[in-house]
């Protein structure tokens, strides 16, 4: 599985409008087909380099095994009214939290899963619940790799 974004390239800049220093809105996402008995999909976005430990930005799942892109500026909301459960991200909140490094350029790690199964969490799981449940039912992974480094 292959997974891009027309918002950056990989390893590229990702651009303010996806961060704190923008609209801090999901950027649009696209991947190609999944191996054969797909049945969901998992998305966890987070920063390793951030101070103290790995920073969960975004958690998705339960999207369905027929989706193939995610557009700009998903809503915070708990269920997606095309299929799909956010989890918490570690700002709080349901849903995407755009980067925002204290210091330095960070890598923001967006990985997308092909699932073998519907998970059923229930929305604001967090990103440890999500790979304890995926675990044993990950079939294929995807890895896009966004940088950035706030502007002041």
């Amino acid at each position: 599985m292959n997974l891009e974004s027309i918002a950056f390239e990989a390893n590229g800049l990702v651009p303010a409008k996806y961060t704190c220093d923008g609209a801090d809105i999901s950027p649009p996402l696209k991947w190609d087909e999944p191996p054969s008995g797909t049945e969901s999909f998992a998305l966890i976005v987070d920063d390793p380099d951030a101070p103290g430990r790995t920073f969960v930005h975004w958690v998705l799942y339960d999207l369905p095994a027929t989706m193939r892109q995610l557009p700009e500026k998903i809503a915070a909301v708990k269920n997606l009214p095309d299929g799909g459960v956010q989890g918490k991200n570690d700002f709080g909140k349901i849903g995407y939290g755009g980067p925002c490094p204290p210091s330095g350029t960070h890598r923001y790690f967006f990985k997308l899963y092909a699932l073998d199964k519907k998970l059923g969490l229930q929305p604001g799981a967090t990103k440890n619940q999500l790979e304890a449940a995926m675990d044993g039912h990950i079939l294929a992974e995807a890895q896009l790799i966004g940088r950035y480094q706030r502007q002041r």
